[in-house]
């Protein structure tokens, strides 16, 4: 029970399904005098404190289980981390495979708990190969995106009562008509650890500057950074270049180079991209089919993005072909191509970003994006 709306509903839905239920809250913030502000932040003591009100209204027992260490080790270190290897990370996605699916999970199953519910919008599916994951009923709310890093095992132990409702005013009203104080409370969109939203302030106090230098494709020099990690691909803002583009259009950041502390500038044109791949990945459930032969599938970068139609395949890394971009622990990596034909390409697409794979409404699965590649470069030549 996270002290917002949508976890209090499927709380209740769960109690009134006839289901032994306790609330639990996770404390993740090791600053315990956070404070949420509107839709900023989540997880702070305003937070319990709802989430407590919601259980006592319920009638269930109500718990604060202590994750932090957990957290910090799981989903902050990691973000930096992947920061100073040139990567964008979504750290919410890391939190739902480590934290709220993995460790309170076990936890959970630990202590003799069947499943843990959330209030998430998306619904399980049984089959003959298992249980699958797949959209929300409401398009619109959907969450599947951000429940893609979710394995076989832990959808078997997985409760979405929230998962058919059209819509989250549905949901607000069946709060003020249940009584619980939340029904109004703001969504949070913020990272939680960094509820000022000020991403680049704050891994300037976690890395260390490296002064570096800003390249155009060809390779000269237009300018300098104090920080190749104060940069994200698509960026256009803030780049101080020395001298302007020959051709006099703004330049936007396409790549960085970790190894060598370099930030790569061009033409908004050279941010389109037709292909991406990387090797941390993970299947909601079994696939039932053969992942190394090329397979269609819809393919979204962003949680709230659009899904574009393209086709993947798993391949071994060849050891002559790897670069810095390729993790150095990944054996194997996932390669999508977008269809060209049916959708425009990806724009604005960070080493970093998560990309989930869709086969209708069904999860497939996800992986991180380590290599995007523009259309100018032959996808064949990755596929090959």
């Amino acid at each position: 029970m996270s002290g917002g709306v949508d976890s209090a509903v499927a709380a209740a839905r769960a109690v009134e399904a006839g289901h032994e239920v306790v609330g639990v809250h996770l404390a993740l913030s090791r600053m315990p005098g956070t404070i949420r502000t509107g839709s900023r932040g989540c997880c702070t003591i305003e937070d319990a404190m709802d989430a407590r009100r919601a259980a006592n209204l319920l009638g269930i027992p109500f718990y604060v289980w202590d994750l932090s260490e957990r957290f910090k080790e799981d989903v902050v270190d990691d973000f930096i981390a992947e920061y100073a290897a040139g990567r964008t990370p979504n750290p919410c996605m890391r939190c739902n495979e480590k934290i709220k699916f993995a460790a309170l999970l076990d936890k959970a199953i630990a202590l003799g708990f069947d499943a843990v519910a959330t209030g998430h919008y998306a619904t399980l599916t049984d089959t003959p190969n298992g249980r699958e994951l797949h959209r929300a009923s409401a398009w619109a709310k959907d969450q599947s995106y951000v429940l893609g890093v979710l394995t076989e095992h832990q959808l078997a132990h997985c409760y979405f009562p929230l998962g058919d409702t059209p819509s989250k005013d549905l949901v607000r009203a069946e709060a003020e008509d249940r009584g619980l104080q939340v029904a109004q409370k703001p969504d949070s969109h913020d990272i939680c650890f960094i509820p000022d939203g000020d991403t680049r302030g704050w891994l300037s106090g976690h890395l260390d500057r490296q002064p570096g230098e800003i390249l155009d494709e060809d390779g000269a020099v237009v300018g300098r950074h104090d920080g190749a990690h104060g940069y994200t691909v698509g960026q256009r803002r803030g780049l101080q270049l020395g001298r302007p583009a020959e051709d006099g259009q703004p330049r936007y950041v396409l790549s960085i180079r970790p190894v060598s502390n370099q930030v790569v500038v061009g033409p908004k044109e050279h941010l389109a991209i037709g292909t991406i791949a990387g090797g941390r990945f993970s299947w909601a459930g079994e696939p039932g089919f053969d992942l190394t032969e090329a397979f269609d599938c819809d393919v979204q970068i962003r949680a709230h993005a659009d899904p574009v139609p393209a086709r993947a395949r798993l391949q071994p890394i060849l050891e002559n072909e790897r670069t810095e971009l390729h993790r150095a622990d990944a054996s194997h990596e996932v390669i999508v191509e977008i269809d060209l034909d049916r959708a425009e390409p990806l724009l604005g697409v960070a080493p970093g970003q998560t990309a989930v794979l869709y086969i209708g409404t069904r999860v497939l699965g996800q992986f991180t994006i380590d290599r995007a590649l523009a259309v100018q470069h032959a996808a064949s030549e990755v596929f090959a």
